[in-house]
């Protein structure tokens, strides 16, 4: 449950927390005073949620098996509506002040943040959504107490994130607006930021040529990307600190100017402003104790066994069948010709046949897979492979590739190992 948890709320809390951001900076009136474009946010909401589940769909069942060729141009196009939608919260003030007088602009600012909803939902939630794939262990029964586990851990973690952005929500009448559409902002500067490293990850992957600066500062962007989640919620100190002076400042006793109805009005705000802050440190706590001691709770550390060695000649790769047939997982490592460095895995199954794919899957990409109580189970995810589905696309199985056996042996083509280099870089 904990693993579960600990993944889903963060790949769900940025989604969460923009949704709730814009949703405060650019909505304006009641009922039918409000805007049409008002509804697009929700749109994109749901356009992004849809797109991601079948995205999420596809990388599943192997359909898609280089996400990097949708997450492209996704990434693209984020990394500029947030830039927009950026400038959209600090105009918000004059934007949403007397809108029915320029419409237009209202709804220019609700299109950039329909957009950039959709594109990071999309962007945010297929990794959080393949999280279904593991509930159920292959040949076990559909409903086991670890199944409940797992989806509790689920629900529960993007609960929390719903729960967070929520929280942080109720400073929005207590803190002064300025306090609050800082952290606003701030908030999606990091999101910017964490749009952008993905984009030049793509990009450095792809060859693209690096002063040794912009390596360094992306590698640190990469490296510390749990603390940037955790910064996206510590951003809101400002208006809880905010909330706090605001109602210790609110007057409650000995004000003659004020009758009583005024002064238990005081008292109230008071009390909520007081209250908001508070939850909302107990949530920046909560999402902190999650990216650190749960992570550290959930990871364990697993060393691979090293890689065996094999003949390699003229494009073939050979490995006789009395080097792997004891029934265990045996790993071996190739060097693309691209320089990559890859693994695979071989392992005799039952009857006979023999079970061999890279040592990674689409999911949880080169994690590895390592043998427990004569079970295969993928490094990240923790999930048992079905020993009888190895070689085949699909979950969290390790990616197939072609190979021949005969005469006590099995051969493969280097140049089939070359053309899946991209699944280790």
């Amino acid at each position: 449950m904990l693993e579960q948890f600990v993944t889903v709320m963060p790949g769900t809390l940025a989604p969460a927390l923009l949704i709730m951001c814009l949703s405060v900076m650019l909505t304006v009136g009641e009922g039918r005073d409000k805007p049409i474009s008002s509804r697009w946010r929700l749109w994109g909401l749901l356009i992004g949620l849809v797109a991601a589940i079948v995205f999420a769909a596809l990388r599943a069942t192997a359909v898609i098996n280089q996400r990097t060729f949708v997450n492209y141009p996704v990434l693209v196009c984020a990394v500029i509506v947030d830039l927009l939608a950026f400038a959209a919260v600090l105009a918000s003030p004059a934007i949403t002040r007397d809108w029915a007088k320029h419409r237009a602009l209202m709804h220019m600012a609700n299109a950039v943040a329909a957009v950039q909803i959709a594109l990071t939902v999309f962007y945010a939630l297929p990794d959080v959504i393949l999280q279904l794939t593991i509930w159920v262990e292959p040949d076990a029964p559909v409903f086991t107490s670890d199944m409940l586990l797992r989806a509790l851990g689920f629900v529960l973690g993007a609960a929390a994130s719903i729960v967070v952005a929520a929280i942080f929500r109720t400073m929005r009448s207590t803190a002064v607006r300025w306090a609050f559409t800082t952290a606003v902002a701030l908030m999606m500067a990091i999101l910017f930021v964490q749009h952008l490293t993905g984009l030049m990850q793509i990009l450095q992957a792809r060859r693209m040529r690096f002063t040794h600066t912009m390596f360094v500062t992306l590698a640190w962007s990469i490296n510390h990307n749990d603390q940037m989640i955790m910064a996206q919620t510590f951003v809101f100190l400002i208006p809880a600190v905010a909330s706090i002076v605001a109602g210790l400042r609110m007057k409650t006793r000995n004000v003659p100017d004020l009758n009583e109805a005024q002064i238990r009005g005081n008292k109230a705000f008071r009390r909520r402003a007081i209250a908001a802050a508070a939850w909302s440190l107990v949530a920046m706590i909560a999402v902190t104790c999650t990216l650190t001691v749960g992570k550290a709770a959930t990871q364990q550390t697993i060393t691979l066994s090293p890689p065996e060695v094999y003949a390699l000649s003229d494009g073939v790769a050979t490995i006789p069948f009395s080097q792997v047939e004891d029934g265990h997982l045996h790993r071996f490592e190739y060097k693309a010709a691209d320089g990559t460095v890859m693994r695979f895995i071989i392992i005799k199954k039952n009857g006979g046949a023999y079970g061999i794919g890279l040592d990674a899957c689409e999911n949880c990409g080169d994690a590895g897979y390592y043998e427990k109580d004569g079970k295969i189970i993928c490094k990240k995810c923790e999930v048992a492979i079905n020993l009888a589905t190895i070689g085949f696309k699909g979950g969290c199985n390790p990616v197939p590739f072609p190979y021949k056996t005969g005469n006590g042996q099995i051969t493969i083509q280097t140049s089939d190992l070359d053309a899946l280099s991209a699944h280790f870089r």
